[in-house]
């Protein structure tokens, strides 16, 4: 019989923000507890940033050079397969309880079809029970239920008793049993309780937090120190902004308003002690959705679920949280790509509490489920099966490296094109990084990065202008090539037309 499928992700959550991954402060006990039931990947990356891209990869398995999401509102080409599409084809209903990012094909829409106005679109294949994008509405009339007077939904996340943009601990005036976390998981248990003796389920539930605003209510809220140390940056933001023309555009950039309800001006204004208090309530929201997923699995227990359903933990990218003086994801540091995952898998007991230290990427998981489903893909995947990993074995063949890609252009206001006086097919950066280097390649005639991951983890001195390190940064660029090289889309290049007829080989051809 075919196992249950549960994918959650919990939108921008760091990869080392794991109590199971080492992280000396942070409470996880229920994502850890997930770890010793299953696998833990620690180095496990995104695909691409922010939310559309990173998704596309998560949910197609192609890089972003395949899939060609390269921003919020880049619509996903209809022809692609996907993880619901490929759900449905092996008999599964696949559900969604939360949101996908996915901007719809305009081809498939007439030009006035309102899907064609956001970029919070649902990816093609699921069945929609509950959407919770960021206007968050289902949510909001949940709270008026509950007694909660909303007049101005854009205030729900200011503390109580401050001024829109404050800075502060303060919770806001919803509880830790009403948090947007909360209410889908509570429609998730209640879709579960009317499932008894129905068919193997999948089930994919998007988490909103720990993405921005960053607020949290009691008791997680003051959880944890607030100390402005610890930051892996350089002393001022004068000398990150020097590191690259890149890294200068993008701190005169970011709005404050992206991380706090109601706030004005650029995240500059922002002391030292401010985002020790941010990093604060950040940490605060993960263990708030922690304490929620530990109720989502005792709920599956409770029905008798847990043991046959395959579980995947994850994020779609991660969040720079005052590293390198910046806030959000994207660019090319490790903070905004560097994501959890811990897959259960039903009777794995081989590799139950097993650590993978290998390169994993987002473009895995899908196919990993067509591996566990019996699906095959209609698109060639970039990514590989990770099921020799989830139980016990060493895969034939691993990557050594692990490669993802930032496009910065904008489509509709134009601004880095004319602030870098490039077309937009320019604004784009790819990395490869190993365990030894990291190289950063930018597109448009952008200089290059280059950082010795082995000696300087925190990315703080760039070598790409070191005449020691030429011969290290050509190697790289060949790699990359390389890497580009074989990743072109395979779907149909896996085929060839003989006198016999078609011949076609799987897309895993390790």
């Amino acid at each position: 019989m075919k196992p249950n499928v549960l994918l959650i992700t919990a939108d921008q959550w760091r990869g080392a923000a794991l109590g199971c991954a080492g992280h000396g402060e942070i409470k996880t006990p229920n994502v850890d507890a997930l770890a010793r039931e299953g696998v833990l990947f620690r180095q496990h990356f995104a695909g691409a940033a922010p939310c559309s891209p990173a998704r596309a990869c998560l949910y197609t398995g192609l890089a972003q050079m395949n899939n060609r999401v390269t921003r919020n509102g880049t619509p996903m080409d209809n022809r692609l397969d996907n993880i619901a599409r490929l759900a449905r084809r092996a008999g599964y209903d696949p559900t969604l309880f939360g949101y996908t990012d996915v901007s719809p094909d305009p081809r498939t829409r007439d030009s006035h079809d309102p899907d064609l106005t956001t970029y919070e679109g649902v990816l093609p294949g699921f069945t929609t029970r509950v959407l919770l994008p960021e206007h968050e509405k289902a949510w909001l009339s949940w709270l008026r239920q509950r007694g909660h007077r909303i007049d101005d939904p854009s205030r729900i996340h200011v503390p109580v008793g401050h001024a829109p943009g404050a800075i502060t601990r303060d919770a806001p005036a919803y509880s830790a049993d009403e948090t947007q976390t909360a209410f889908l998981t509570g429609e998730f248990l209640r879709w579960l309780s009317e499932r008894e003796g129905e068919r193997p389920w999948f089930a994919h539930i998007s988490f909103l937090r720990p993405h921005p605003p960053f607020v949290v209510p009691a008791p997680y809220n003051t959880m944890y120190d607030a100390s402005p140390e610890g930051f892996l940056r350089p002393a001022t933001r004068a000398e990150q902004a020097d590191v690259h023309p890149y890294v200068a555009a993008e701190l005169a950039r970011v709005g404050a308003g992206h991380f706090l309800a109601g706030a004005t001006g650029g995240t500059d204004q922002w002391s030292a002690e401010d985002h020790g208090l941010i990093r604060a309530i950040y940490h605060g929201m993960i263990s708030e959705v922690d304490a929620q997923l530990g109720r989502l699995f005792d709920g599956l227990k409770a029905a008798g679920t847990f043991n046959n359903t395959l579980i995947i933990f994850t994020s779609d990218h991660a969040e720079l949280m005052g590293d390198h003086w910046g806030f959000g994801k994207g660019g090319f540091y490790d903070q905004s790509y560097h994501i959890p995952l811990v897959v259960k898998l039903p009777g794995a007991d081989r590799a139950r509490g097993k650590t993978v230290t290998a390169f994993t990427s987002a473009c895995d998981i899908f196919p990993t489920l067509a591996d566990y489903l019996g699906a095959a893909p209609l698109t060639g995947p970039d990514g590989q099966s990770l099921r020799p990993f989830l139980e016990g074995r060493e895969p034939q063949r691993w990557r050594d490296a692990v490669v993802w890609e930032f496009d910065f252009r904008d489509i509709g206001q134009r601004q880095h094109e004319a602030h870098f006086s490039l077309p937009s097919r320019a604004l784009a950066l790819t990395v490869i990084r190993d365990d030894r280097f990291k190289y950063v390649h930018f597109a448009g005639g952008l200089p290059p990065l280059l950082f010795d991951m082995a000696n300087d983890p925190g990315e703080l001195r760039n070598l790409a202008a070191d005449p020691a390190s030429q011969s290290t940064r050509l190697a790289y660029a060949e790699r990359l090539l390389d890497w580009r090289t074989q990743h072109l889309d395979q779907t149909l290049a896996y085929t060839e037309l003989t006198a016999q007829g078609p011949v076609s080989r799987p897309f895993d051809d390790s």
